[in-house]
């Protein structure tokens, strides 16, 4: 696949079809994929493919509470989980928890992830990442740089596959519960579940801002790129 394609063409894809993926090609994804750039060159990631039916619906549940938040969030108006979020915030999104119960679907991509054909689990190994950010007395995000390459190289080696898939951080949400069921050490943390298979639904044309939208000369309020 030509990479310009591969950058414009791989979305989210959360439906999939009952065709089964091998383990021999979940493993030439991740040996494709293991070539993203890292911190040091320190490769933080570990990766734990789920198989098990038990662990799978686990995951499930505990996935699925963490998505309610996030619905709960959205039907107070808020920005689900935002950094920048006040205790009012909050106790707006708690007050919607029941409806955002309510509104679940028994074919949900939350509801049904136990059912996806590859689960993966990628957690970061926090003795090796740089958090240059730590000591900033904000939201940690740089240590990041050093996972998301490489998961965000796990979906254009499945696109390249011809699968689709999904980076999810929805079970982060419930991180301890998550690292129970794996036995997943607490110098690790929870970065991501992949869910990858062949999409039962035709991929559109993906939507995005333009470049005069995101990118300005000299000053975060200067004058917009364009071409």
């Amino acid at each position: 696949m030509d990479l310009t394609d591969a950058l414009r063409t791989t979305g989210s894809i959360r439906t999939f079809s009952d065709q089964s993926v091998s383990l021999e090609t979940v493993y030439e994804i991740l040996d494709d994929a293991r070539f993203a750039p890292s911190g040091g060159n320190r490769q933080a990631w570990r990766v734990i493919v789920s198989t098990n039916f038990e662990q799978r619906r686990a995951l499930r549940d505990l996935y699925l509470d963490g998505w309610h938040d996030y619905i709960a969030h959205a039907l107070a108006g808020l920005i689900p989980f935002s950094p920048l979020a006040t205790e009012e915030d909050r106790v707006r999104a708690s007050a919607q928890r029941a409806a955002a119960e309510a509104r679940s679907k028994p074919d949900g991509f939350a509801e049904t992830i136990d059912q996806v054909p590859v689960l993966l689990l990628v957690c970061a190994d926090l003795s090796v990442l740089a958090a240059v950010d730590r000591d900033l007395g904000r939201y940690q995000i740089a240590g990041g740089a050093s996972i998301y390459p490489f998961v965000w190289s796990i979906l254009l080696a499945a696109n390249e596959r011809g699968l689709g898939g999904v980076m999810t951080t929805m079970a982060t949400r419930n991180e301890d519960a998550v690292r129970e069921v794996f036995k997943i050490p607490k110098t690790f943390a929870l970065a991501s579940v992949v869910a990858l298979g062949y999409s039962s639904t035709r991929l559109s044309k993906l939507r995005r801002r333009s470049v005069e939208e995101f990118t300005t000369i000299d000053n975060f309020d200067g004058q917009p790129l364009t071409h």
